[in-house]
């Protein structure tokens, strides 16, 4: 890399939980290629308990503010004054974001060059405010989507979440953490986000049917992710209050590391998409309940075969298969080409501030 082109200041914004690992290993090249890396959290989710768990050094600035539409607009602009006076402090040479509305408000306000991230071609981009870069997997092929980047859109082959399975490795010591065995059928299950903007209510009859089913197959255990405790885990106890006290619903008390769980389910049903691409990253069979807007990633993967939607609760009974999956134990996920499509993206950025 050229003299011109190292240490550079670079801030990421985390403020969402998938957020996390996603940056993780693009934190740590980025360091190794002589740039320093400073991280901002959002209290949304579980993002500052990921945060904590991969022992990041991080300064936590606001929070989710729920479903309102209103209140997620001014919980936005009070978040980007909040940071202001850290960023103006720090002065980064530019900033990264999968989605981050304040580091994308508060860059242009301060004139530093943004790089972009996403895999859901749905998003609200904010008007009048264009991103240096956009970023997203190379299933969204739409140049529209170009104009709202000053520099256009790279693509990168395959989904972001390749970017941190390729340096997985399982620990089968959470089995014992959430006490399951090797005998049980094991299903991890991911409720929809009830607070998003993209939110249909019809996923969350899904999820009901799908805790309906799953909780009368016998020698099946069900470890759910709740998004918030307040609302969803509550709501689990209050419904299904038998399957809790009989170990057929694990709510995990600890933060987990996502991918291990995964991979030591036999099958994932979630109302998101993060879970769903790392399971379908991870080879392991996926069924997807959400029920907003289908993106080009997840008919893609879709399309292959390695994501079933659920479209209906008639498909709950007729697509989810309850069964144990074998395991490749000789697996290996250390494809680099996700992570270093993307750290080129980045170099052009930084090359383009150093010009």
């Amino acid at each position: 890399m050229p003299e011109h082109c190292l240490k550079k200041k670079i801030w990421i914004d985390l403020d969402n939980s998938p957020h996390v690992p996603f940056f993780i290993p693009i934190k740590k090249e980025l360091e190794e290629r002589g740039h320093s890396v400073f991280l901002t959290t959002r209290d949304s989710y579980q993002t500052c308990d990921l945060a904590n768990y991969y022992h990041l050094d991080h300064r936590t600035i606001g929070k989710h503010y729920g479903a309102n539409k209103l209140l997620k607009v001014l919980g936005t602009i009070w978040r980007t004054l909040q940071l202001a006076p850290i960023i103006l402090k720090e002065r980064p040479d530019l900033s990264l974001s999968h989605g981050s509305r304040a580091l994308i408000i508060l860059s242009a306000l301060l004139g530093i060059p943004t790089l972009l991230f996403f895999d859901y071609e749905y998003i609200s981009m904010l008007p009048f405010l264009k991103p240096l870069l956009g970023v997203a997997p190379e299933a969204i092929n739409d140049p529209n989507i170009s104009k709202h980047f000053k520099r256009g859109l790279r693509a990168y082959h395959g989904l972001k979440e390749d970017v941190y399975v390729s340096s997985f490795r399982p620990d089968s010591s959470i089995l014992s953490k959430l006490t399951l065995t090797t005998n049980d059928i094991v299903a991890t299950i991911r409720p929809p986000a009830t607070e998003a903007h993209y939110h249909n209510p019809e996923s969350e009859r899904l999820f009901s049917e799908v805790i309906e089913f799953l909780g009368s197959q016998p020698g099946l255990r069900m470890v759910v992710l709740p998004r918030n405790a307040k609302t969803q885990k509550d709501l689990l106890y209050r419904s299904w209050p038998t399957l809790c006290e009989a170990g057929k619903i694990i709510v995990p008390e600890q933060t987990l590391n996502g991918l291990d769980l995964i991979w030591h389910s036999d099958f994932v049903v979630s109302g998101g998409g993060t879970m769903n691409r790392e399971a379908a990253a991870l080879g392991v069979p996926v069924y997807s309940i959400f029920r907003g807007d289908i993106g080009a990633v997840d008919r893609y993967l879709s399309a292959t075969g390695r994501l079933t939607l659920i479209q209906s609760v008639q498909d709950v009974r007729s697509k989810i298969r309850p069964i144990k999956r074998p395991r490749d134990r000789e697996a290996d996920f250390c494809d680099r080409t996700v992570l270093t499509e993307i750290m080129t993206a980045i170099d052009e950025c930084i090359s383009f501030r150093s010009t």
